[in-house]
């Protein structure tokens, strides 16, 4: 069979939001452009389209409208206290700092001139535990989640005035870089529809072909070795088409890839009730009013678990149990009142931007939610009882790890210190919920103090939950300009000449712009910057 050719003057692998941003503002500069995606025409806009839509902002009027004081200062200190970085993340950490400096006009000004909105309340998630991390509440979320930011990049695209200099072909695999004479001159690869074979000749090629989380074996291969070994069972959180081939690809010319033992994982993953790939799995957002249980039913601790504040150490303290997987037991008025998924799917009243079906949920519960989970995803159970809760746990899991008496000691000693009153708090969890309800953002949906068992409130419901991939915070390291750097000889590193990569391929930024831990937000936002900044280089050097 034949090799179909394309000639052009920019070639980009993979589009997601990284490469649709890179391909935009190279039209802007009135460069050509071909762009070659795995998925089909429907799915253009990888995970991004299929995400929560948050993005972290520094001081921006969504913020001060909440009175809240942030500036890039504030913002860099953060990230540095969480990321931890060592001498290797030199060009992480100065991606950071542009980060920090530049988005609010690279990202969030283009993003507003594009017609993306927010919605009035700033979250405030990773606000650090053990050290600090997001000191106020930067995460905004998209009106009309990752589904909308995908729509209006793409109409833009489309519609754009040199639309007729970009060509996109769908269903290619991208496989090989082509180098010659010290130059990337392109790339080859396969038409997975039609088994026909391709190849691109332009003067740049740029990866956008997200990280490796969706290739489960490569995860486990890149499992960090401080956490012993992976979990049995992992579920996939990632775009199925997130494998890594082209790291391997970029190696093989010489590239530098870094630190893909550094994964942005959930704890609170669960199956999939429609799966669409192996190991399909949904992130849920975890109730925090829900106690954080091993496979025995004990509270996981010293610390109790809870979200919001560092989901790396949430993923650490279940890797560390005897079975790395974990439950969460809440109640009816819990799960309707703080129980979510991340995500566009499951949030249909924000994907579709009706205002008052999501004021709804705000003030009565999202019951809609709830039950389609109870009906239909086998990690949940539900019981009148705590004895048939843990015959129900055992049960599903197939064993007999839960003791009845260790699942009432779980539950009603949490129970008896709700019942001693606010003051009488001395139980982590509790104190982490009467600061969280502090912020007006959260107050509306965290419960006040709520008691698991409670006959008022019943059923009770235990969801089984497992490691969930969704982010390699490593990956290929670049430069400022997003120009993927070589192997470091002899101390220094060269600019492969002619290729680029952005977004997650290039871990956000620099081969590592989080170091070891994110603080939410930062992965649409540093796919947009990181896109912006290549096609302006690409640009003034064609």
């Amino acid at each position: 069979m034949k090799t179909q050719s394309f000639s052009t003057e920019v070639t980009i692998a993979g589009g997601g939001i990284a490469g649709l941003v890179t391909a935009y503002h190279l039209l802007e500069r009135d460069k050509k452009v071909i762009l070659f995606d795995r998925d089909s025409p429907e799915n253009l806009g990888g995970l991004a389209k299929e995400s929560f839509g948050g993005i972290f902002f520094v001081n921006t009027k969504e913020q001060q409208r909440f009175g809240i004081q942030d500036s890039p200062e504030l913002a860099f200190r953060d990230w540095c206290s969480f990321a931890e970085f060592d001498n290797s993340d030199m060009w992480g950490k100065k991606w950071a700092k542009i980060y920090v400096e530049s988005s609010k006009d690279l990202v969030y000004s283009w993003l507003k001139e594009i017609g993306v909105t927010f919605m009035p309340v700033v979250h405030w998630v990773e606000r650090g535990l053990f050290k600090p991390g997001n000191s106020v509440p930067r995460f905004h979320m998209v009106w009309g989640t990752g589904s909308e930011l995908i729509k209006l990049i793409t109409e833009k695209l489309f519609s754009h005035s040199n639309a007729g200099n970009l060509k996109i072909e769908y269903h290619c695999k991208v496989e090989e870089i082509q180098l010659k004479n010290g130059y990337v001159t392109g790339i080859t690869g396969i038409n997975e529809k039609t088994g026909e074979k391709f190849s691109s000749n332009s003067d740049v090629t740029v990866i956008a072909t997200g990280g490796i989380q969706g290739n489960l074996e490569k995860v486990r291969q890149n499992w960090y070795n401080k956490w012993g070994n992976p979990p049995k069972k992992l579920l996939n959180g990632s775009h199925r088409f997130a494998t890594g081939e082209l790291h391997d690809a970029v190696e093989k010319i010489d590239g530098n890839i870094t630190s893909l033992d550094r994964m942005w994982l959930y704890a609170a993953g669960v199956h999939h009730p429609n799966p669409n790939k192996p190991f399909h799995g949904l992130s849920l957002v975890p109730p925090k009013s829900a106690l954080w249980l091993n496979s025995r039913g004990e509270r996981i601790g010293p610390v109790p678990l809870m979200t919001a504040f560092d989901t790396r150490y949430i993923v650490e303290q279940i890797c560390k149990q005897e079975e790395k997987y974990s439950w969460q037991i809440m109640n009816q008025k819990i799960a309707m009142k703080e129980l979510a998924v991340s995500g566009s799917e499951y949030n249909d009243s924000i994907r579709d931007k009706k205002m008052l079906a999501f004021l709804k949920t705000l003030l009565l519960g999202n019951r809609k939610l709830v039950t389609t989970l109870t009906d239909n995803c086998i990690d949940f159970v539900t019981a009148n009882t705590i004895e048939e809760l843990a015959e129900k746990m055992n049960s599903l899991t197939g064993n007999n790890n839960i003791e009845i008496s260790t699942l009432q000691n779980s539950i009603l000693n949490y129970d008896q210190v709700i019942d001693r009153g606010e003051k009488y708090f001395n139980d982590e969890q509790l104190r982490r919920i009467v600061h969280v309800r502090q912020y007006k953002g959260d107050r509306m949906r965290t419960c006040k103090y709520q008691k698991i068992f409670d006959r008022k409130v019943l059923p009770l419901i235990a969801v089984r939950e497992f490691i969930l991939t969704r982010k390699s915070l490593g990956g290929i390291q670049t430069n400022l300009d997003s120009q993927v750097l070589s192997v470091p000889k002899n101390g220094s590193q060269q600019v492969i000449n002619g290729l680029y990569a952005v977004g997650e391929a290039a871990g956000f930024g620099g081969g590592g712009i989080h170091g070891i831990r994110a603080l939410e937000g930062t992965f649409l936002g540093s796919c947009i910057l990181t896109g912006r900044i290549a096609a302006e280089k690409i640009a003034k050097g064609l």
